[in-house]
């Protein structure tokens, strides 16, 4: 269980729980306290019963949709309508739901902080990934001057590609393309080429949302902090997948979404004490006594969100990522055996170094007629670039390509429909 804000005998439970355990304060390491708990697997994989906390499982519409948005459990949907009951109310008030509101808000920090690998003060909350990237990137950016650098890599989801663009656009900044191998992984000697003193940033996705390739972190973060600048992760892709640990990876920002994971539409980023406290934030005068990454957070939070949040990732606790990623691996080989002939497979042909997310072009129809000719049979994909636009730009697909997402929930009988039904076209 992840440690839950510490509160005082005013305080009243979340919602009207009980009190939960707590595992006291996190532990500081390096100047910085880093939550300890990590999630692992505390019961057999049963995908039926993990199917049953899902209603929206229950219709004929196969889900293979996930890169774009997971479905949730009932038990997020739950935590929403729940706090909407008996906590609504804004912060910094003398009543019960006010209370009830900053508690929860402690609590979702604390989550954040377990779920990424940072310690809580370093947590941001805000709309999406990609309208935090843009804030982000500009906080950190204030001091640049024309010609500074930033190295992106043809994995990228646009998100963490526009911003920069953008920025080169204003302030005459320079953005390097770090270059993708044939076989779908960054080429790391292309990306140490395009590092110079000019360089600020290295850009760069944990997983690539349209081919599912996992990149190198640690590596890439090393080679980033040799060249003296920092290394800027997105992790939405990766985030259903398996666990993320900052510290670890060796990053200085990361960005996520939870609806990528189970959880609601929210963005969430962390980044190090140091530059969330030496940035300074575009939004109204913030409190001089606030937390670094609160200093970035506008505007009054989606606290039902943060409530859904704190479902999602208590609901990927009860499950534990060593069950997730053995049934997504054991999905992943199927389909990976089973594509027809007449499909090319864009990406690593094995599960080694991927998720399980798929994409793939048929020798003579458009990738949107497929996933068109998918929908008519309730299986839902992907048909176009899903904002990979470097990718398919590199694999030379002006069409894009279907994309399948494979997550926890789904089923080796949901994968052979899937097969069977390409079969026929």
């Amino acid at each position: 269980m992840y440690p839950v804000a510490p509160r005082s005998a005013s305080t009243p439970a979340i919602f009207g729980q009980p009190d939960r355990a707590v595992n006291g304060p996190p532990r500081a390491t390096a100047g910085a306290a880093l939550c300890s708990v990590r999630l692992v697997t505390t019961v057999a994989f049963d995908v039926d019963a993990v199917r049953a906390r899902f209603s929206a499982l229950r219709s004929p519409l196969v889900f293979f949709d996930g890169p774009g948005g997971t479905q949730v459990p009932d038990a997020v949907i739950e935590a929403v309508a729940t706090y909407y009951r008996e906590a609504n109310a804004n912060v910094s008030g003398p009543y019960e739901t006010s209370r009830r509101t900053e508690a929860l808000i402690a609590q979702a920090r604390l989550t954040a902080a377990a779920f990424l690998g940072c310690a809580p003060e370093q947590t941001i909350f805000g709309a999406n990934m990609t309208t935090l990237n843009f804030a982000l990137t500009r906080a950190a950016t204030r001091t640049w001057e024309a010609g500074d650098a930033v190295v992106v890599t043809e994995l990228d989801h646009d998100a963490n590609v526009s911003p920069w663009l953008e920025l080169a656009r204003d302030r005459g900044l320079d953005v390097r393309v770090a270059a993708m191998r044939d076989d779908t992984t960054l080429d790391l000697d292309d990306l140490t080429a395009k590092l110079d003193d000019r360089v600020k940033v290295v850009a760069f996705p944990l997983a690539s949302n349209a081919l599912g390739t996992v990149t190198d972190a640690q590596a890439i973060a090393r080679l980033a902090h040799e060249a003296g600048a920092l290394a800027w992760a997105d992790a939405v892709h990766f985030a259903p997948h398996g666990p993320i640990d900052v510290g670890a990876l060796g990053v200085d920002v990361l960005i996520c979404s939870p609806y990528k994971f189970f959880g609601p539409h929210l963005g969430i980023a962390c980044a190090t004490s140091e530059l969330l406290s030496a940035w300074r934030p575009y939004k109204v005068r913030p409190a001089p006594e606030a937390p670094p990454g609160q200093r970035f957070e506008t505007g009054t939070l989606p606290h039902e969100l943060l409530a859904g949040f704190v479902a999602a990732v208590e609901y990927i606790e009860t499950i534990g990522w060593d069950a997730i990623r053995a049934q997504e691996r054991a999905l992943g080989d199927r389909f990976l055996a089973g594509l027809p002939d007449e499909y090319t497979l864009h990406g690593l042909p094995t599960m080694e170094g991927r998720v399980a997310t798929f994409a793939f072009t048929h020798a003579e129809l458009p990738p949107a007629d497929v996933a068109a000719r998918l929908g008519e049979r309730n299986i839902a994909v992907w048909a176009g670039d899903y904002y990979a636009v470097e990718v398919m730009r590199r694999l030379g697909l002006p069409e894009g390509a279907v994309r399948a997402g494979i997550v926890h929930y789904n089923t080796a009988d949901e994968v052979d429909r899937l097969l069977e039904a390409l079969c026929d076209f």
